[in-house]
């Protein structure tokens, strides 16, 4: 685990803390049409720009419909950066949400996939990709009685780590960093889960170089293969999540329970449910792919020789 203590931000990142922290204070109390239409333009201009996020965009997307021609692509990656900007301008307004207010934006199905296990004594981890307003998810969840524990991937510098880290935990959610934090994480998330609590993961995305080769719309990719590993180690329930936009709501569904493996080791079962939980979010991300706010490289292929072993 490192532990080393983090360096002096750079001009560039106290730059970047700086605008957060002015989005937090002026967006906060805006209209609700101000604020939408405002973002939209924002995405609107980078889509037309077509800078090299919204370029990775789009080559993503042209893996989940194969079949798409670059009309489709466009009008694609249009609605994925205007869902994409729409997420930003959700959390940037989420802190002053009352509770009626997260409610009533959240519609939720298969929440009885979380309580049956919890309320049976074992742990849950509901694993979900970069869809729509997961911090949202994590909010109504939270303000229905179901505290979580998640991981933060260490942003720079320190202090806007320490801002999204706070507010996360306003929300009511336990934030555990990545790296740095002198603990082990999986160690942690193993004790919480041997307690019979929940752990949420947002698990489509290999930061640590150490993921499970898995199939994605027929390519290779990596993915953390923590969700399965913490559930094979503690016989916690693992839970498939998928999110999306629909008008003025967002939906969540919490699929049932994916079955451990009866046979094969422990790395062969822990590949078999990694590659069962990628199929739910395949099938998620295949309809609501304009929600699947994945602009970084993510096939193996596109990320090079490093990540091929």
């Amino acid at each position: 685990m490192n532990t080393a203590a983090p360096s002096a931000p750079t001009l560039r990142e106290r730059a970047a803390d700086g605008a957060y922290a002015l989005g937090w204070a002026a967006l906060k109390h805006l209209p609700e049409p101000v604020a939408r239409g405002l973002f939209n333009q924002i995405a609107d201009f980078a889509w037309r720009r077509r800078g090299k996020g919204v370029r990775q965009l789009e080559r993503n997307l042209s893996r989940v419909h194969p079949g798409a021609d670059e009309q489709r692509l466009r009008e694609l990656s249009r609605a994925g950066m205007r869902s994409y900007l729409r997420y930003w301008m959700e959390s940037f307004r989420l802190p002053t949400w009352s509770g009626a207010r997260i409610s009533e934006s959240v519609e939720l199905k298969g929440l009885e996939n979380i309580t049956g296990p919890l309320e049976a004594g074992r742990g849950v981890v509901a694993a979900l990709p970069h869809m729509a307003n997961w911090d949202l998810a994590g909010a109504w969840i939270t303000t229905v009685g179901y505290p979580f524990t998640t991981v933060a991937e260490r942003l720079k510098p320190e202090s806007l780590f320490d801002r999204f880290v706070a507010y996360r935990e306003g929300l009511g959610m336990e934030v555990l960093p990545l790296t740095g934090g002198g603990a082990s994480v999986i160690g942690t998330l193993a004790r919480r889960l041997r307690a019979g609590r929940m752990v949420c993961l947002v698990g489509d995305r290999d930061l640590s170089d150490a993921g499970i080769a898995v199939d994605f719309f027929g390519e290779p990719t990596k993915v953390p293969a923590g969700p399965a590993a913490l559930c094979l180690r503690t016989g916690a329930a693992l839970l498939p999540v998928t999110l999306w936009y629909d008008g003025p709501v967002m939906r969540v569904e919490i699929h049932p329970e994916l079955p451990v493996p009866e046979e094969g080791d422990q790395r062969s079962r822990t590949l078999a449910m990694t590659q069962a939980l990628a199929d739910v979010w395949a099938d998620g991300i295949r309809e609501h792919s304009e929600d699947w706010h994945m602009l970084q490289k993510f096939w193996l292929s596109d990320l090079g020789r490093r990540h091929d072993a």
